[in-house]
Formats: C-alpha cells, sequence, structure tokens
C-alpha cells in the first residue's frame, strides 16, 4: 500500500509549486521564521499566512514537520494510540498535520473535525483529510470560544495557545480540563522555547493535579527531500524534531 504521508507531501509540492519557484518559497520561509521567532505579534494579525509565499512555506515546511513530531509523540505517549474515541478534535488545525498525525497513529482510525480561523488552512486541512483516507470536516471558528462537538474524543492543540491572549487561553484551557474530567483525552504540544509559552508552568501544575503529564521531546529528524532542501536554503536547522507536550486521559 502506498504511504499517505508521501502520498500528501506529493500534493503539497505539486500544488504549492505550480505557481512559485523553489527560490520564492525559500525566501518566504525565512520571512515566516522571523514571524514566528521575531516579530510574533504579526501572528494574531494573520502575518504568518499573509501571501501566497507564506502560505506554500507554511504548507510544504512546518505543515510537515508538526506532522513528524505529533506521529512521534502519539507513539512515544504511553496509551495515546490505544483505543481512542471515535473524533480527533484539531483545535487550531492549520493544513490539518497535527489531526492526521494522531488519527493515523491510533490503532483504530477516529474521524477528525479540525477548526481554524483561516479559510485557507480549512481547504488545505480539507485535501489532508483526503490525502491520509481520514473522515474529517473542517470547521471555521475562533478556538478560544467555538462550540466544540460533545462526543466523547481526543482534543489536539499543537503550536495554537501560544496565539491566543491569555484570558481566552485560560478560559480554554478550563474548559477542556473539565471535558477531561468527563472522559475527553487532551494532548497539548507547544516549541521548546520558554519565551513562545511563558504560560506553559501554570497548565503543566493544572494537568498534573488533574492526573496528566508533561514531557519534552527530542527524535531524530527524518525529513521529507523538498522539507530538508529548504531547511538548507532558509539557514534552518532541523536535525532534531522538538517540542514539549501535555497528556491528560480522562476517566471514560
Amino acid at each position: 500500500m502506498a504511504d499517505p504521508f508521501l502520498n500528501w507531501m506529493a500534493s503539497l509540492e505539486e500544488r504549492h509549486l505550480s505557481d512559485l519557484t523553489f527560490s520564492e518559497v525559500s525566501r518566504s520561509l525565512r520571512a515566516l521564521s522571523a514571524t514566528y521567532v521575531e516579530r510574533r505579534r504579526k501572528i494574531a494579525e494573520g502575518g504568518a499566512l499573509s501571501g501566497a509565499g507564506k502560505r506554500a512555506a507554511f504548507a510544504l515546511f512546518y505543515g510537515p514537520l508538526h506532522y513528524l513530531l505529533i506521529r512521534d509523540i502519539v507513539g512515544s505517549l504511553p496509551g495515546a494510540a490505544a483505543a481512542p474515541p471515535t473524533l480527533v478534535i484539531d483545535l487550531g488545525c492549520g493544513t490539518g498535520a497535527a489531526g492526521v498525525a494522531l488519527a493515523s497513529a491510533c490503532h483504530a482510525t477516529p474521524s477528525i473535525v479540525g477548526i481554524d480561523r483561516h479559510p485557507w488552512a480549512l481547504g488545505e486541512a480539507t485535501k489532508a483529510y483526503a490525502d491520509f483516507g481520514c473522515a474529517g470536516r473542517p470547521r471555521k471558528g475562533d478556538i478560544a470560544v467555538v462550540s466544540l462537538p460533545r462526543n466523547q474524543s481526543t482534543v489536539v492543540a499543537a503550536f495554537a495557545m501560544n496565539e491566543l491572549p491569555e484570558a481566552a487561553r485560560d478560559g480554554l484551557m478550563s474548559r477542556l480540563v473539565e471535558r477531561a474530567g468527563r472522559g475527553d483525552r487532551l494532548l497539548i504540544v507547544e516549541p521548546l522555547a520558554g519565551f513562545v509559552a511563558p504560560w506553559w508552568n501554570r497548565w503543566r501544575h493544572r494537568f498534573e493535579e488533574a492526573g496528566g503529564r508533561a514531557n519534552e521531546w527530542r527524535f531524530r529528524a527524518d525529513l521529507p527531500p523538498i522539507v530538508e532542501k529548504l531547511d538548507r536554503a532558509a539557514g534552518l536547522n532541523h536535525r532534531e524534531l522538538t517540542g514539549r507536550s501535555l497528556w491528560l486521559a480522562g476517566a471514560s
């Protein structure tokens, strides 16, 4: 059988390099990387996905990196892939990478509801669900206030919570922990860099208090060729996939 990840990568390359050159995408990746590190206020203003070049860079580079990291985290967390609820809710789904990584790592593939504010991201997520053969539907919404499906679910939020205002983020945390008390499973993933998520220790304490766990991860990076090529061209260095996670498996 064909590897769905390779199918997805081929689809991404064909789609995003049809109207842009590799040099244009790599230049946009450098600008996008600077936005994430040096000009973070622009993220809330939509600067991360402004323009075709940045959108292509995000889809071709950060999407696959997020997929690989989430896949490895789920494979390393005891019980994370076993007997999940039949629904994955992907908060701030972006191009769908975290949702499909979680769903495809599970022993029984659940369906996915991806939630994001950006119409382009929702279109990409729809294509990702199809490439991975996942039953999925994207929804436009603000993850801080959107009404979530009532089904017992695994909720994943990868690199999304850091983009919320503090009050909205803390309110969402309370909602999610409450859902875990009714049987939901929660996976929150953020970068290792402390400046991205200064709120992390408070969340970690809340998760651990509720019976969850916090981890820091470093995995050997086996990058697809286009991702490795962009990594070099943009002057980045992803020899490792890194991140930190909060995991809480609610009582069913």
